[in-house]
Parts: structure tokens; sequence; C-alpha cells
């Protein structure tokens, strides 16, 4: 996403879609959708200057830029467990690179997500073990 000098912030989700051009806010929105639909609990919130989804922690976040948007995934072991599945997309670091020509598909991204809120949920776990053992010592 471009800013201009006239362009603020966004402070919200759908702020953030209104500064996308067209064609990119629809595919975000179709991202949105699928991410919203695997993670109902999540909080949505804008972070870093982009839309981000919380459970228990970062799970994922997504941009939008001139040519190409990204899914980051927060772990890097999630482009390593969905590498057949991710073939055709271009990676880097904990990002996956999409356009409208070429969307993740829905099912795929829902997968992504039930990971990162399973991979959330045992990190709390083991944080509570950790902290419960560091107070009776």
């Amino acid at each position: 996403m471009e800013k201009t000098a006239k362009s603020a912030p966004a402070k919200t989700v759908e702020e953030y879609l209104q500064l996308v051009p067209k064609e990119m806010r629809m595919l975000l929105k179709e991202l949105r959708q699928a991410i919203r639909s695997a993670a109902p609990q999540a909080e949505e919130v804008i972070s870093y200057q982009v839309p981000t989804y919380k459970y228990k922690g970062p799970l994922v976040h997504f941009a939008a830029f001139k040519k190409h948007c990204s899914l980051i995934v927060v772990d890097k072991n999630i482009l390593e467990t969905f590498s057949t599945e991710l073939q055709s997309y271009k990676t880097s670091g904990t990002t996956i690179h999409i356009t409208p020509d070429h969307p993740l598909p829905v099912n795929l991204v829902r997968k992504i997500v039930k990971i990162r809120i399973d991979e959330n949920e045992q990190r709390e776990v083991l944080k509570k073990m950790h902290s419960t053992d560091q107070i009776k010592k």
C-alpha cells in the first residue's frame, strides 16, 4: 500500500482496506473472511500499520503493496509445513506473496490460521507450566 502525503495510517482494518486499490481490496477481503472464519475468537487490530489477528499472541498479518499482497504467518515453520501447497507462491521469511490472479485457497488459509492458534495455545500452556515451576522453587 502506498502512503500519500494526505493519508494517515489506518486505525482499523476497515480503514486500511479503504486505502487499498479495488483489485487488491477484494483479495484482502477474501483473505480477511477466511482468517475470521478460522479464528472467530481472534482480535482484529492494526499493528505495525497492517491488519493483524491476535489470539494468545499474534496469529497472522496481511498487507497490500503495489503489485502484490502478503500474508505474514509469523512462524517460518508454517512455510515448511505447507511447502508443497505453497510451491507456486513466492515466499520470503514468514511471508507468502499473493495476487488477485493467484490468491491463496481459502482452505489453506484456514489450515494455516488453525495451526497458528494451536501453536499459540501450546506456547501459553508451556509458559504457565514454566511459571508454576518457578513459583515452586
